[in-house]
Order: C-alpha cells, then structure tokens, then sequence
C-alpha cells in the first residue's frame, strides 16, 4: 500500500526561504530599472500595455521561482513507502452451548430470554474475528448447530434458526457440555473454551454435568456457566383454550450450586444475568478474559521518488530561458 510521501531530510525544506531575498531583489530591480517617456498622446501606450507580451514580463522569474523550490524538494529526497505485514495468530476455539428449553420463552428479558441470549451471543461473535466458533443447542437432548469454523457469516446465520421446540423439551445441562467438549477435544488450539448458558436445572440426558465437566478439564478445556433469570419469578406466556396469550409466573430455579462447580472444576467462571444490561455485561467480561494474541511483522521498503520534481524543474528552467530568448527576449 502506497503511503504518503516522506522527506529523508525534511529539514533541507528551509532552503524554500531563499526564495523571499530573490523576490525582494527582483521587485527592486524592476522599479529601479523602470523608465518613463513622455507622449502627447497615451493611446499607444495604452495599447503597448493591453498586449500579451506586456502580460507575460513577469513568467520567466515566475518559472525560475518555481524551478528553484522544486529542487529544494530534490535535495529533501521525497520518498515513499511500500508496507505490509505477517501477522500470526494465536487462536482459540470457542463452542457456545444454548439452553433452549420451553423456560428460555420467559419474558424477563426483552423480549425473552432466548432472544436475549441470541442477540448478545451474535454481538459477541462479531467482536472475534480471529478465532474458531461453533453452536451447540440443547434441551432434553443436544444437537450441534455449527461445529467450529472461522466462516462467522454461517453461524451468525444459523442463530437465526435457533428456536425453543426444536428439541424435546428438558434441560440436559451435561449432554450439551458433553457435545461442546465433543467438537473441541480434536483442536489444537492454544486455548479451548465452552460458554454454557441456560435457565434451569439439570433434569434430563444421560450424562451428569459433573461427568461432563470431567472430560472437559480432560481435554483441557475451560467453561465458562451462565445462569439467565430474574430473581423470584418471571412472567412465562402460554396460550388458552382460546388461542389468546395469557402470562403466568414462573417461579426461576438455576442450580447456581451446579453450574459454579462445573466452572471451577475447568478453571472457567459462573455468571448471574438478570437482564438484559447484565447479559452483555457477562459476554463483555468473557470477551476481556479470553483474548486472542496477534504478533504483527511489519515490513517497509522505501521508493526515491525525486526524479519527477528534477524533472519538473528543469523543464521549467528550460522554458524560462526558451522565453527570454524568443517571445520575451530583452534590450537589456
């Protein structure tokens, strides 16, 4: 990429200021050699002013002023600059497993909780753009929606698809970890890590959480847990007899107890959301904790480019003396 141009000798370009004592001296010169004459009638001075040659007296200083600032600008040595870069990164491999059990409907979060984690979720995937991501969602079963890729256009679009009922309805905390950990223990990545959220306890699947957990501290991955839900109850929505949407409380049960070990067990962290504000605060702090590590080579190689402003000044000075000895020759 062509950079701007830059002077080897900056400091030549004081030599610019020569150019103030040539002007003076050139303006004292042409009043000290002005003459005058006398006429009857002015008409024909009048016209001797109006003509082109008149016009043009000044060009050649013009021009030399012009040439003498050009190779001021020569003698600076302009260059330019060519510059690419190596860049090397350390990645990491990042599975993220949702929770999308019927609880994730619940509107303590806006509009809900699932819509909540989603939005948050893809916000997060934006800001990494030098690492690995997959999608796991589990329910009472588990199920890869996109395993690890570095395409963030496909998974970013896959959690559009994501929604509460594609699996059977239970909340198997273990089989979504166990799954995560799954699609990470071939990576050899420096670091390897699974964001669990969900809302609940573990109720269904036929692997315990704290089975789970020991495999990923196996496979040397980190957890990170995060427990969604308003303190006390939360308004969940269902539909009568009548078709109408009606709003229940639900009374919000997240085994805290559970998920904190399962994160202390991979030497991750347990977060608390109760909203919407506190949810990104959450993937902030988990996007600060887990930072990739760029090394960035920058290469340069400078280009001389004097030879237009040399080549720019002499023709100016060929075409000052051309003038003055053609078209704008002198008695004197």
């Amino acid at each position: 990429m062509m950079a701007d141009i830059t002077f080897k000798n900056p400091e030549l370009l004081w030599l610019a200021l020569v150019l103030l004592p040539m002007i003076s001296y050139y303006v004292f010169l042409h009043r000290r050699n002005r003459v005058e004459f006398r006429f009857s009638n002015v008409g024909g001075a009048k016209a001797a002013a109006s003509n082109l040659k008149s016009k043009l007296i000044h060009l050649p200083f013009v021009l030399r002023c012009l040439a003498v600032a050009l190779m001021v600008v020569v003698l600076a040595r302009p260059q330019s600059t060519s510059s690419w870069q190596d860049v090397t990164t350390e990645g990491i491999d990042i599975v993220m497993a949702l929770d999308i059990s019927g609880s994730m409907k619940a509107e303590d979060f806006k509009p809900n909780r699932l819509e909540a984690a989603k939005k948050v979720a893809q916000k997060f995937i934006q800001q990494r753009p030098n690492d690995r991501l997959g999608l796991v969602v589990f329910a009472g079963e588990s199920f890869t929606q996109c395993p690890l890729t570095t395409d963030h256009s496909v998974i970013l679009n896959l959690f559009k698809d994501v929604e509460s009922g594609m699996l059977q309805d239970g909340t198997a905390i273990g089989m979504g970890l166990a799954t995560s950990v799954q699609r990470l223990k071939e990576s050899e990545a420096i670091s390897k890590v699974v964001i669990l959220l969900t809302d609940g306890d573990n109720n269904s699947g036929s692997i315990a959480p704290a089975t789970a957990a020991e495999i990923a501290k196996e496979f040397g991955v980190r957890v990170y847990t995060i427990g969604v839900g308003t303190r006390g109850t939360a308004p969940m929505p269902f539909v009568d007899p009548f078709g109408r949407t009606r709003y229940q409380d639900m009374e919000v049960k997240i085994n805290e107890e559970l998920l904190t070990r399962i994160a202390e067990m991979t030497d991750g962290k347990y977060f608390r959301a109760t909203d919407n504000a506190s949810l990104e605060e959450v993937y902030q702090e988990i996007d600060a904790l887990e930072k990739s590590k760029i090394d960035v080579t920058e290469y340069r190689k400078r280009k001389e480019e004097f030879m237009p402003f040399a080549i720019a000044a002499l023709l100016l000075l060929a075409l000052e003396v051309l003038l003055k000895s053609t078209v704008l020759r002198s008695i004197v």
